[in-house]
């Protein structure tokens, strides 16, 4: 079977884009996969290219480049004669589908990996795509596959198909990620976190979708309750460089409790180093940070936003969104279970039980390669 994926891509590192590399790394010799991306993504080629996949750009913010390069990228895409397209976002829902019709491919799968629409924290243009899909998804894609439950209701209500959905959570490689306390002990004496700090952490780029602002406030107020803990920030723009964080952290008088590590490629060590890992966020399909630390033994509390109450079920905390009282209280609720080590070492267990029984690369690929056989024949 070939597969042919069209994934937006940019700088740094998205969720998609780290989906669809743990896919293609998983899946059996008999799926051949070709990757289309609609702009360069340099953090990437290095990581597709050790499978053997080259990243074919279409430059679509570069309308000289995107015309001039079309002809010989339906070219190659013919050669390749694809048995279904897999696109993983709303511009690569578009563009695929457009791609799928030139290129003569019928079987079309779309995928959504958003839940939160809400004008103001999503661009204008992204919600424009957003609506001309939702009028092309009767006629267009075979199955729409979206990473979240929550999503596929926000969806239909803005007009998709509801016929087309199927569910297939993100899934994670456990022999990346599990509880490795040598990288705990490293790490936490690298950043100087003594034996009676609680760590908490938060990893997520500087993103409006992921309210940096909420957990700063929540902090604010773990600081006035006398919580001994320090915070590291980790992801892309969590560092001195980006001004606007260092205001908020400055104006909640945190800053001294708080690390900006910047974006870094050892997530399962970070994870294993904290006690707590915290999302703050305003608007998420899956996220995949809480799974990531849980799959490493580490406890989370959320903002209830996507999935994400799902994906921690009862062994985690979760609250309203934009609300970093109850996010501090949870985070309090959290380091008192913390205090009784026997409880704690249960709850541990327990995190990592939830993703090994629910969220494993290898469910995610299996329906994967089921979905995309269903119409071949």
């Amino acid at each position: 079977m070939r597969v042919l994926h069209v994934v937006t891509g940019g700088l740094g590192r998205g969720g998609a884009e780290n989906n669809l590399l743990k896919i293609i790394e998983s899946t059996g010799k008999d799926i051949e996969h070709f990757v289309v991306t609609l702009q360069l993504m340099p953090e990437y080629v290095e990581e597709f290219s050790s499978l053997g996949i080259d990243l074919h750009c279409l430059y679509i913010k570069n309308p000289l480049k995107f015309v001039s390069n079309l002809p010989s990228l339906l070219s190659e895409i013919r050669k390749f004669r694809p048995d279904v397209l897999q696109s993983w976002l709303y511009h690569s829902d578009l563009v695929g589908s457009i791609l799928a019709y030139l290129a003569g491919i019928d079987k079309i799968y779309w995928g959504i990996r958003h839940s939160n629409l809400t004008p103001g924290t999503i661009k204008d243009r992204t919600i424009k795509i957003v609506k001309i899909c939702a009028k092309l998804s009767r006629w267009v894609p075979r199955r729409i596959v979206s990473c979240s439950r929550r999503a596929v209701v926000t969806h239909i209500e803005i007009g998709y198909d509801a016929s087309k959905f199927i569910v297939i959570p993100n899934g994670y490689n456990l022999s990346r990620y599990f509880p490795d306390s040598a990288s705990r002990d490293r790490l936490r004496s690298e950043w100087g976190i003594a034996s009676g700090v609680s760590l908490l952490g938060m990893v997520a780029r500087f993103d409006l979708q992921k309210d940096h602002k909420n957990l700063v406030l929540a902090l604010k107020e773990l600081k006035s309750a006398d919580v001994v803990f320090h915070c590291v920030l980790v992801g892309t723009g969590m560092d001195t460089s980006n001004l606007v964080l260092q205001k908020l952290l400055e104006e909640a008088g945190v800053t001294d409790f708080v690390s900006l590590l910047g974006r870094r490629i050892d997530i399962p060590d970070v994870m294993n180093a904290l006690d707590l890992h915290v999302l703050s966020s305003l608007g998420e399909a899956f996220p995949n940070v809480l799974a990531e630390a849980m799959a490493c033994g580490t406890p989370c509390v959320t903002t209830d936003v996507g999935d994400a109450a799902y994906i921690v079920g009862d062994t985690g905390w979760v609250v309203p969104a934009q609300d970093s009282k109850s996010l501090a209280q949870a985070i309090q609720s959290a380091l008192a279970v913390r205090a009784d080590t026997n409880a704690w070492q249960l709850r541990q267990r327990a995190v990592r039980r939830r993703i090994e029984d629910n969220f494993t690369i290898e469910r995610v690929v299996k329906a994967y390669d089921a979905l995309w056989r269903e119409d071949l024949g």
